[in-house]
């Protein structure tokens, strides 16, 4: 309980994961306790969204003054934090998801060609979610099993996420330095190790990035929470990145562990990734395109 008050989120967390794992064991003698967290949980959120709602205008107001008294040079940092957040999500999918690709036997940058309708989405939302059917069905007429695609891609969505666990690190670093908090090697490794564990299960939730972001500073009790105030005004922005990050992270996984499994038909992968025309890619609903020739592997999409 002396946690839950103070607010010491990694004692919070192995509770939980105690306290979850011993839910699942007791099964259906559990269902009345799973079935009060659940819609505990339902009404928590509902309180987020009439904070997440009325955050843009205290952002407004702290933009405004801070701009109004310390000038427009006082932004720079700011747009700093956007430009490292994207270079660092750009060399990450660049170099180290184009070498796990590479392993594979593909190339990311022709997976990323091959997923442009559904990135595009992405950019101009902010948000992965509204573009899953669409990447399963790609990935399925790549020549991947629907039973590996089915597995990875929802699961991913909630426990790879990549992108989150960059902007988790870069944006305690950046209030740290804002608030003139040093941080010592044993403090950034807590960092680290923190931002992979709060970031599992956040997709999804609108302002889940305030709120684990907001966990993840209590784990460094030096640093002051409310800092997080200055991550604000360019959360959406960076948002774009995270999502983009995490989308791609979740494609090149489904793509590694089809390939462990051999559960992908290389030959038709390869073709497609090098847009033949024979397998060019057709939405659901549409009647326009050219079928794949005869005897090849077509997924069901």
């Amino acid at each position: 309980i002396n946690a839950f008050a103070t607010g010491d989120i990694l004692q919070i967390l192995v509770f939980s994961v105690l306290f979850g794992s011993a839910l699942s064991l007791l099964g259906n003698k559990a269902q009345r306790v799973s079935s009060l967290i659940d819609e505990l949980s339902q009404v928590f959120f509902r309180v987020m969204s009439f904070i997440i709602k009325l955050a843009p205008l205290g952002v407004l107001g702290a933009i405004a003054f801070t701009t109004g008294t310390y000038g427009v040079e006082s932004l720079k940092q700011l747009g700093m934090l956007v430009l490292v957040f994207y270079a660092s999500c750009f060399v990450f999918v660049a170099v180290v998801l184009g070498i796990v690709m590479r392993l594979a036997g593909f190339s990311i940058f022709k997976l990323i060609r091959y997923l442009r309708e559904e990135l595009s989405i992405v950019l101009g939302t902010a948000s992965s979610d509204a573009v899953l059917p669409q990447i399963m069905r790609k990935l399925e007429w790549m020549g991947i099993k629907d039973s590996t695609v089915g597995l990875v891609i929802p699961t991913g969505y909630s426990f790879n996420l990549d992108g989150f666990s960059i902007y988790l690190t870069l944006a305690v670093i950046f209030i740290a330095q804002a608030t003139n908090t040093p941080l010592s090697i044993h403090d950034l490794i807590v960092v680290v190790l923190v931002s992979l564990v709060t970031s599992k299960g956040a997709h999804g939730i609108p302002g889940s990035a305030i709120v684990i972001l907001a966990a993840t500073l209590s784990a460094i009790p030096a640093i002051p929470v409310l800092g997080l105030v200055l991550i604000l005004p360019v959360d959406w922005f960076v948002g774009i990145a995270r999502a983009l990050t995490n989308l791609i992270g979740n494609c090149v996984a489904t793509v590694v562990v089809a390939v462990w499994e051999n559960d992908i038909d290389r030959a038709r992968a390869h073709r497609v990734l090098n847009r033949d025309e024979a397998l060019r890619y057709v939405p659901a609903g549409e009647d326009e395109g050219v079928e794949p020739a005869a005897g090849e592997h077509v997924p069901a999409v």
